[in-house]
């Protein structure tokens, strides 16, 4: 459901941000630091869309690898110590059980 969401209100801004861009037609002059250019605005607001658009992007793809190795190496550690700790656990005779009382009758 939350994907959903997700999904619904980034269209509802893709919208806003192309009807904003065809509102804005005007042709801007634009400086790289090394030349002036002069483009329509449309293309420098939907430019700019994609570029945070791959910047957001390429972050949470980075983030979801980072989370991917760390799941690995705790699962590899976790099966690790679940190996450790089947190996030193030896069942517990049922003469020496602590929690039923003295006297008390086992089925």
């Amino acid at each position: 459901m939350k994907f959903q969401w997700s999904l619904i209100l980034g269209l509802f801004f893709a919208l806003l941000t192309a009807v904003f861009a065809v509102m804005n037609v005007d042709t801007v002059p634009v400086n790289f630091g090394f030349d002036f250019v002069s483009i329509p605005l449309i293309l420098v607001i939907l430019g700019c869309a994609l570029i945070g658009g791959v910047v957001v992007g390429s972050y949470g793809i980075f983030r979801q690898y980072k989370l991917q190795k760390q799941i690995k190496s705790l699962n590899a550690e976790l099966a690790k110590l679940r190996d450790a700790n089947s190996i030193n656990m030896e069942p517990i005779p049922a003469e020496s059980d602590p929690f039923t009382p003295e006297g008390s009758s086992q089925l």
